[in-house]
C-alpha cells in the first residue's frame, strides 16, 4: 500500500470500502466494473454506473420471465402487474415512505416528474411558485405553468436554513445541488409547511397553503430523503442517477394529500374507467398511478430497477453515503490546499464557504488558478483530462442560479456574455477575464481511493506551478537556436523547401498530394470547397464520424471531374466541377458562426455518400466563399481572409522537423498504441496542405510571413489542434487512442491551447504579376521572422 493510501486510510478507513458488504471497493471494481480499465470516471452526478450483475440479473429475469401488457387480464400481463407494485414498493422503501401517505407515479426521467407537477398543480391568480436559487433549468421551467395562471414566481437565497386557505402556493428546492454538492437541509420541509411565516413576514401578499417539492434527482443517488422525518408533498427522482440502468425511467413520490389537489386534464389509454366517442364523457380511475400514468407504462425498465435496487441494498445507503463522503471530502481538502511555487491558492471550490466539507455531497465544482491569479477556462481542464482518461464534465450543469451565484456572475455579465455568443456547451469559458462555468467532478458508490488519487495528481501535474518547473500558463515551447551556427562562417539562414502539396476537396475526407496546383482567393484551389451535411444541417466531420476517413478524393483539372471512393460503395463517384447535377435552388449552412451560401446535389450523389458513412447526409458546395476578419492573431493586421469550409485559416503548414522532434518524443514514452506498438506519426495524420523540411523543429512558430517562389504568405500564428488528430486508420479500421494529442500537451500547449503547425493566408495582391499563380512542390521558402 502506498503512502498517500495509508493516510487517506488512517483519516477516512472508518467510512471508505464497505467492509461489511459482501464486496468490498476493491472486489466491486474488479468483477462488476471492468469495463472502467484504466478510465477515471468522475460524472456520476451526470449519471452512474451499472453494474455487471446487475444487467446479469436483468438479462436472466427477460429470458425466463414472460411480461405482457399490463393493461389486460392474461397470466403475464398479471405478472408485469405484480411487477410493477413490488417495483412501487422498493421505491418508496428507499425513501422510507409509507404506501399509506405516499404514490409512486412512474415517469420517463426527473424532469417528466417535474414537469407533471408543474402542469398539474393548481395554480390561480394569487399563487406563489417559490424556489432556491440552486435549482436545475427543470424546476425553473416550473414556473412557465404558474406565470401562465397568473401565479408569481420568486427565486429565493436561502443558505442554510404560507397561512391557510384555498390558495396553494409551492416551494421547490434540490436535496443535493448538482452544481456545487451542497446538501440542503431536509428541515426546510417542515419549515415551510409549518412556520413559513418566519421566513415570508417581509411579504404579507405570500398567503395560502405551502406545498414542498423535492428536486432528488441528484442527492437521492447517495443520500435519499427520509419521507417519514421529511414530509414533502413532491419528490422527483430517475433511477439511471441511483444504479446507472435503465435511462430513459424516473418517478414522481407523490404525498397522497397533495396528489388529490392536482389537476389533470388529458386522458389516455390506462387513465380512464370509462369513455364515449361521440360525446364528452369520460369516467377516470380512481388510483393516483392509474389517473396519471399515460398510456403503457415502461414495464421492462420498471422490472429492470428492482435488480439495481438488490444491488444497493447489499451496500445499504448509508454506506454509499458515508463511502462517497470520505473521498469527496478528501478531494476537497487536498484541492484547497494546492499551492502555486508563490503560494498562490490554486483552486477556487464554490459552495463550501459555509458549510464544512463532511456536510457536501460527492459532487465538487471548482476552477483553476494561474500562479499570476488569472484563470484557467475549464475547456482547457476537461481537454487534458480526457488525454488523461479522465472523464468529467464541465460548464453550469443545467443550474444557472447557482453557476451565476457561485461564479459572481451579475445580470449585466450574463447578458453580456450571451450577446458575445456565449450558450450551454460551448467553448467560450472564459469571457471578460471571468470563468462561464466550472469543472465538475463527482462519485459515485463505485468509485476508489485510485480515482481520486489519479484526478489529484493530474491536477497537480498540469496546473501546479512548483519550484524549478515551467508555469503552466507560459508558452511551453522549448528554447531552441533559430540560426545554426557554422564554424569559420559565423550564423547563415536556414534554409526551406516545400517537400509537399495536399488538397481536401471535402471536408474532414481524405485528400490528395499533387506536385503543382494553382491558388485563389480562398486558398489552394477546391481546398474544403465541399462539406457532408445530416438531414437536421449538422455539418459532418470525422470526430463525430470516424467514417469519413474511408472516403478518398482526387480531382483532375483538365478533365474538371472530381473523383470520389469508398470501399463501402461499389462504384466510383465522379462530380463535375461545373456539374449539371446541382439542385436549382440555392440553400444555407451555418459554420464558425458564419453561414454560407451553398448548393446541393441530386438524389443519387446523396444516396452514393449516405451509403458511404453509414448515415443519412447530403453533400453541398460552397456557392461564394466567406470573408473574415482577424479574430485574434498579433500578426493579421487589418486584413480580412477568404474562406471555404476550412476551420481556421486557409492554409496549414506542418515541418518534417517539428515531425520528426515530436516522434522523438513519442518513442520514448511509455505511451504505446493499441496493439502495444510504439506511436510513429506521419506528417499526414494532421492534415496539412503544405509540409516543408528544412532547418530546426519549431522555427515555423517564429515565422511573421513567408515566400514560396513569388507567392507570398503571412502566418496567422499557431494551430490550434483537437481530438481528431487521434484517429488513425489501420488494418481497415479507424482507431481512437489519446496520442500524439497527449504528448504534444506536455510541451505544445499555450493558454489552454495545444499548438502544432501555423496557419497561412495567401496575399493575393491584384497588383502582382499573375503569370503564375500555382505553387510547385520543391520551390525555396524564404521566411521573415519575429
Amino acid at each position: 500500500m502506498d503512502a498517500d493510501k495509508q493516510r487517506f486510510l488512517e483519516e477516512f478507513g472508518e467510512f471508505y470500502g464497505y467492509k461489511d458488504a459482501p464486496k468490498n471497493i476493491d472486489e466491486i471494481r474488479a468483477t462488476e466494473f471492468k469495463r472502467l480499465n484504466e478510465v477515471v470516471y468522475l460524472d456520476h452526478a451526470g449519471a452512474t454506473l451499472y453494474s455487471e450483475s446487475q444487467l446479469e440479473s436483468v438479462f436472466k429475469d427477460f429470458n425466463s420471465t414472460l411480461y405482457g401488457n399490463p393493461h389486460s387480464q392474461s397470466n403475464c400481463s398479471l405478472k408485469t402487474t405484480d411487477t410493477v407494485g413490488e417495483a412501487r414498493r422498493e421505491v418508496l422503501n428507499y425513501f422510507n415512505a409509507s404506501p399509506r401517505e405516499y404514490s409512486v407515479i412512474f415517469t420517463s426521467g426527473a424532469t417528466a416528474a417535474l414537469k407533471l407537477v408543474g402542469e398539474t398543480f393548481p395554480w390561480s391568480c394569487q399563487s406563489k411558485f417559490m424556489y432556491t436559487m440552486e435549482n436545475h433549468n427543470s424546476v425553473l421551467g416550473m414556473r412557465e405553468y404558474a406565470l401562465a395562471k397568473g401565479a408569481t414566481a420568486v427565486a429565493v437565497d436561502i443558505q442554510e436554513t404560507a397561512d391557510h386557505g384555498e390558495v396553494y402556493n409551492l416551494f421547490a428546492f434540490p436535496s443535493e445541488c448538482n452544481f456545487s454538492g451542497l446538501r440542503f437541509n431536509l428541515d426546510l420541509v417542515k419549515f415551510i409547511k409549518e412556520d413559513s411565516h418566519k421566513l415570508l413576514e417581509a411579504s404579507p401578499t405570500l398567503r395560502g397553503s405551502w406545498m414542498v417539492l423535492i428536486d432528488a434527482a441528484k442527492g437521492c443517488a447517495t443520500d435519499p430523503p427520509d419521507l417519514s422525518k421529511y414530509k414533502a408533498d413532491f419528490v422527483a427522482i430517475s433511477f439511471y442517477k441511483i444504479f446507472g440502468y435503465p435511462t430513459g425511467l424516473g418517478a414522481l413520490i407523490v404525498r397522497n394529500e397533495a396528489a388529490k389537489l392536482l389537476k389533470k386534464t388529458y386522458f389516455s389509454g390506462g387513465t380512464v374507467a370509462a369513455s364515449i366517442a361521440d360525446i364528452d364523457f369520460v369516467k377516470r380511475r380512481e388510483g393516483i398511478e392509474e389517473f396519471f400514468e399515460d398510456g403503457t407504462l415502461s414495464y421492462l425498465s420498471i422490472a429492470s430497477i428492482l435488480h439495481g435496487f438488490r444491488i444497493l441494498s447489499t451496500l445499504t445507503t448509508s454506506a454509499v453515503n458515508r463511502h462517497t463522503t470520505s473521498l469527496a471530502t478528501y478531494v476537497r481538502k487536498a484541492l484547497s490546499a494546492m499551492r502555486h511555487e508563490n503560494r498562490n491558492h490554486v483552486c477556487a471550490l464554490y459552495g463550501t464557504d459555509k458549510v464544512p466539507f463532511e456536510r457536501m455531497g460527492p459532487t465538487i465544482s471548482f476552477n483553476l488558478k494561474r500562479p499570476d491569479g488569472s484563470w484557467f477556462g475549464y475547456r482547457e481542464v476537461e481537454k487534458l483530462a480526457s488525454l488523461s482518461r479522465i472523464q468529467l464534465r464541465t460548464g453550469c450543469f443545467c443550474n444557472p442560479g447557482a453557476c451565476a451565484k457561485n461564479l459572481g456572475l451579475s445580470h449585466s455579465d450574463l447578458l453580456t456574455n450571451l450577446e458575445a455568443g456565449h450558450v450551454c456547451w460551448d467553448d467560450h469559458d472564459l469571457l471578460n477575464g471571468k470563468p462561464t462555468g466550472a469543472v465538475r467532478v463527482s462519485f459515485g458508490y463505485m468509485s476508489t481511493f485510485e480515482d481520486a488519487k489519479k484526478f489529484l495528481s493530474f491536477i497537480d501535474h498540469s496546473f501546479v506551478l512548483h519550484p524549478q518547473t515551467q508555469a503552466p500558463s507560459t508558452n511551453l515551447f522549448e528554447a531552441r537556436p533559430i540560426f545554426p551556427v557554422v564554424e569559420g562562417n559565423g550564423r547563415v539562414d536556414e534554409r526551406y523547401f516545400l517537400k509537399s502539396i495536399s488538397i481536401y476537396p471535402i471536408k474532414s475526407c481524405m485528400g490528395f498530394s499533387v506536385d503543382s496546383w494553382p491558388l485563389t482567393s480562398t486558398g489552394l484551389l477546391h481546398d474544403r470547397e465541399w462539406l457532408l451535411k445530416s438531414p437536421s444541417g449538422e455539418i459532418l466531420t470525422q470526430k463525430k464520424v470516424p467514417d469519413m476517413c474511408y472516403i478518398t478524393t482526387f480531382i483532375d483539372l483538365n478533365m474538371g471531374i472530381m473523383f470520389v471512393n469508398s470501399p463501402r460503395c461499389k462504384d466510383k463517384l465522379q462530380i463535375e466541377l461545373r456539374s449539371d447535377l446541382f439542385l436549382p435552388r440555392k440553400d444555407e449552412v451555418d459554420i464558425r458562426t458564419q453561414r454560407f451560401e451553398v448548393l446541393g446535389y441530386h438524389n443519387e450523389v446523396d444516396i452514393w455518400f449516405s451509403n458511404a458513412i453509414g448515415r443519412p447526409c447530403t453533400l453541398v458546395r460552397s456557392l461564394r466563399p466567406q470573408t473574415y476578419g482577424c479574430a485574434s492573431g498579433k500578426l493579421c493586421g487589418d486584413y480580412v481572409t477568404k474562406m471555404n469550409f476550412a476551420n481556421e485559416g486557409q492554409f496549414l503548414l506542418i515541418s518534417e522537423e517539428s515531425v520528426s522532434n515530436l516522434n522523438n518524443r513519442l518513442r520514448s514514452s511509455p505511451q504505446k498504441g493499441l496493439q502495444g506498438q510504439r506511436i510513429q506519426i506521419d506528417a499526414k495524420r494532421f492534415r496539412p496542405n503544405l509540409i516543408v523540411s528544412g532547418g530546426e523543429p519549431y522555427a515555423e512558430d517564429q515565422w511573421r510571413s513567408l515566400r514560396i517562389g513569388n507567392k507570398d504568405f503571412t502566418s496567422m500564428g499557431g494551430c490550434n489542434r483537437c481530438q481528431m488528430i487521434n484517429l488513425s486508420f489501420q488494418a481497415g479500421k479507424v482507431q481512437r487512442s489519446s496520442e500524439p494529442l497527449s504528448t504534444l500537451a506536455t510541451y505544445r500547449r499555450v493558454k489552454g491551447k495545444i499548438l502544432f503547425g501555423i496557419l497561412l493566408r495567401y496575399e493575393d495582391s491584384s497588383t502582382r504579376n499573375k503569370s503564375d499563380t500555382w505553387l510547385h512542390a520543391g520551390e525555396e521558402i524564404f521566411v521573415s521572422r519575429d
